[in-house]
């Protein structure tokens, strides 16, 4: 299990530990913003060849003193990356049109099944939705959003799907604890509106959390 900043106690050596963010400040700084995915503070630790509560610190520090530019620090898919700030997302998509298309209804409504569900079958995941979605299963995959997790031990074997972390770093997850709670009265049915809602839940605090900034 990776460790986060929130769990490791600092020392109470303050002007060790201030030292040690001068110190790592820069090099931190620099892998995150050259790193392709989410880095750890192990990760961190290893390659800088510091301690791992001078990385979370130092990470304290970064997420701090950019807590109101435009670049941010965020905690997501177990590690830490750099991203572009909730307020700035407009002006960022204009940049970068054309943009990224945003996921079909039923490439949503499949997602939000696996993230739910998972690991779960392509048969498990056509009985919730009510049509075939061999066409969809695939978008997914190739986005990258979900995976193979091996096959499940019935008769034919069917392959098995899993949510990626991509699909945490997309949804601005730490992991998928911070999914919505699913609340199901016992023996009410697994509603697919029910799990749609919920899988984009969280898109939708970030936007409105965006809009207040901007106000």
């Amino acid at each position: 299990m990776n460790t986060t900043k929130d769990e490791i106690q600092l020392a109470p050596q303050p002007t060790a530990i201030e030292e040690a963010v001068e110190r790592l400040r820069c090099p931190i700084e620099a892998l995150l913003f050259v790193a392709s995915e989410a880095l750890t503070i192990k990760q961190l630790a290893k390659l800088t060849g510091a301690l791992e509560l001078e990385v979370a610190a130092t990470l304290q520090r970064i997420e701090t003193d950019f807590a109101d530019h435009g670049i941010v620090l965020r905690e997501v898919a177990g590690g830490y990356r750099f991203a572009s700030a909730p307020a700035a997302r407009d002006v960022v998509e204009a940049y970068l049109l054309p943009p990224k298309s945003n996921l079909s209804t039923s490439a949503l409504e499949t997602l939000a099944i696996v993230a739910y569900m998972q690991p779960v079958t392509k048969s498990e995941i056509e009985a919730i939705r009510g049509v075939a979605s061999d066409s969809v299963v695939s978008t997914l995959l190739d986005r990258n959003l979900i995976a193979e997790a091996g096959r499940k031990d019935v008769v034919g074997r069917p392959m098995l799907y899993k949510t990626t972390p991509e699909f945490l770093e997309s949804f601005g997850l730490r992991s998928l604890d911070d999914l919505p709670p699913m609340e199901l009265e016992a023996g009410q049915p697994l509603e697919l509106d029910l799990l749609t809602a919920n899988i984009t839940a969280k898109v939708a605090s970030d936007e409105a959390e965006a809009a207040r900034t901007q106000a």
